[in-house]
């Protein structure tokens, strides 16, 4: 499949799929000349004139706005969507949104080469907060089996 990241998207993210996803064809909308801040309202018409079958997107308030809403619907590309909490930024916000598109991109481009017609997917946000990412073990409040107890050796 011919896959466009929007500009919302960051451009690393972009590098990490590609390795991930040879067997398709993936740009990034501020890769292709003249394409840079092209409005949603034009962008995923000039996409789909250009071959594109996909558009992956984190403007989740993009399904929100009747124009833009409008010519998704025209243009009869398939539109994937991620949540990206941007109060995690830097690394956490990068890594979180990383983990969530290399993990559910897979399973959702599956679905839509069997897709009979138009469809609109939303890929589960991987959680970063500090307890869900880490689970951290202090083994001299709560040794793990087979730790050693003070003064064995």
């Amino acid at each position: 499949m011919k896959i466009l990241l929007d500009e919302n998207v960051p451009v690393p993210l972009a590098y990490m799929a590609r390795l991930l996803l040879k067997q398709h064809e993936l740009h990034h909308v501020a890769e292709i000349d003249g394409w840079a801040g092209t409005k949603d309202t034009d962008l995923y018409a000039r996409a789909a004139a250009a071959g594109f079958q996909v558009v992956i997107t984190n403007d989740t308030k993009q399904m929100a706005r009747p124009l833009e809403v409008a010519a998704i619907a025209a243009s009869g590309l398939h539109r994937v969507e991620y949540r990206h909490n941007h109060k995690h930024g830097g690394l956490v916000g990068l890594g979180t949104a990383v983990a969530t598109v290399c993990a559910g991109l897979p399973h959702a481009l599956r679905e839509l080469e069997q897709a009979a017609s138009q469809l609109l997917i939303s890929l589960t946000s991987i959680d970063p907060s500090h307890q869900s990412r880490l689970r951290i073990v202090d083994p001299t409040a709560s040794p793990p089996k087979h730790w050693p107890a003070p003064g064995d050796s």
